[in-house]
């Protein structure tokens, strides 16, 4: 086969590979840390930086594990859930559990777009909201409709550079304001504590790091990147095993390399919230997201923040947008696919049905956004929907390691004890919301 190739050896090489982490990892540098994570800094202030830390560290040995079963096996991520045992109607119940979240995703996504909203109105639009929605929605779709896989790479990284580097270096400015970080702080975020009311923390952990959502988009980018395509399927041989030890190696580096930049951002947002939105006394609410945010930077930055913040604001929010709905119009053509809605039987079948999916999609955030109007509430829906399908993906994990996966893929014991410990902690996490939930209702 023409598209099997060994994997790079050397880091120059790898790094040259990566794409779908970085993908992922402008996806996650979006409403999660701008919205939720600040929201979750504004309102309890420090002492949750040890937890913001943990939702982005945990994550990734469950995103490896479902990289490993797509290029090991060449199935998409809904592929892979529609193989769980378990009771079926026409798909899994672990697919139609993901489908209720992925409905969810949508007000999380129209939420976004309310906030992309209120920053035009900040750089002084005269736009109403409607007009507002229908062009942000409107170009989303027509860029991806004529858009390939290299197009939206490149958009997405250098969208993700400018405004992370942008937020690291405007918590390093507080040092210069009344609100700079100091030791005492940094102690207090450490001290593992939390606070009396945990929705917005739950929220949070929903989506910081890779979300629940991010983690069923990496395999459909894994095989847009050809990684799987380069491994070629499972022949039983010698060189088919070192192919495919290859490839995960550079899957692994792309993994970590994202993980790295995603916690930095998530972390300098969740620093910039406590410092500054809490320092002050300032909520983060539907009516006045945008104006209170961009006190993080006007702080440091003056008239020239401000101004910064709507640029870096529209950047990160549109490129979420329009990650999320390339992301989303894989998966829903896969989905009615799997539900035999719509026949696939080529490439150029399913590259058709994607780009009708990346046009309905956008209408539908619109539809949603112009029917509730709230975008803090619509965000935080979506957050809570992903954290609670974090402990169902944890069990799909350790599933495919201990049933499909390969003998001699298999990862060291070391390996293993960190995804079970990944799984616990994100099963008890989701527990212990359901938990303060019943104990709300007594």
């Amino acid at each position: 086969m023409s598209d099997i190739q060994d994997a790079p050896k050397d880091a120059k090489g790898i790094l040259k590979q990566l794409g779908p982490g970085l993908i992922v990892s402008a996806n996650i540098v979006g409403s999660g840390e701008l919205i939720v994570t600040t929201k979750l800094g504004a309102d309890v202030g420090f002492i949750l930086l040890w937890f913001i830390i943990f939702g982005c560290l945990i994550k990734v040995f469950l995103q490896v594990e479902l990289g490993r079963y797509t290029l090991s096996k060449g199935k998409t991520a809904l592929e892979a859930l529609n193989s769980v045992p378990g009771p079926k109607a026409g798909v899994s119940w672990l697919v139609w559990l993901w489908f209720l979240m992925f409905v969810a995703t949508f007000f999380q996504l129209s939420g976004m777009v309310g906030g992309i909203a209120q920053v035009a109105g900040l750089a002084g639009s005269s736009f109403s909201d409607t007009s507002l929605a229908v062009l942000i929605t409107g170009s989303c779709a027509v860029l991806l409709f004529i858009g390939r896989y290299f197009f939206i790479e490149k958009f997405a990284t250098s969208m993700i550079a400018f405004f992370t580097i942008f937020t690291i270096f405007a918590v390093l400015s507080l040092y210069w304001t009344d609100y700079g970080i100091t030791a005492q702080n940094i102690q207090e975020g450490l001290s593992f504590r939390l606070p009396d009311q945990f929705v917005i923390a739950f929220a949070a952990f929903g989506v910081i790091g890779v979300g629940a959502a991010e983690l069923i988009y990496y395999p459909y980018w894994c095989l847009e990147k050809g990684y799987a395509r380069h491994v070629g399927p499972d022949d039983g041989s010698e060189a088919w095993i070192e192919r495919a030890r290859g490839w995960m190696r550079v899957l692994k580096w792309d993994a970590f390399v994202s993980m790295v930049i995603y916690t930095g951002a998530t972390v300098a947002f969740y620093l910039l919230g406590a410092a500054v939105l809490n320092g002050k006394n300032i909520g983060v609410t539907n009516d006045n997201l945008m104006i209170n945010l961009s006190e993080l930077y006007s702080t440091s930055f003056g008239v020239v923040g401000l101004w910064i913040f709507v640029i870096g604001a529209f950047t990160v929010l549109y490129s979420t947008i329009f990650i999320s709905t390339a992301s989303n119009s894989r998966l829903a053509t896969d989905f009615f696919h799997l539900l035999k809605l719509v026949k696939i039987d080529s490439e150029a079948d399913r590259i058709r049905w994607t780009k009708v999916a990346c046009v309905a999609l956008p209408a539908l955030y619109c539809i949603f956004y112009l029917s509730v109007g709230k975008p803090v509430t619509l965000v935080t829906i979506g957050a809570v929907a992903q954290a609670l399908m974090l402990p169902f993906l944890s069990f799909a994990a350790l599933y495919f390691l201990y049933r499909k996966t390969h003998e001699a893929l298999r990862p060291p014991i070391t390996w293993v004890l960190f995804l079970w410990t990944s799984a616990v902690l994100m099963t008890t996490v989701g527990v212990f919301q359901l938990v303060k939930e019943i104990e709300k209702l007594g």
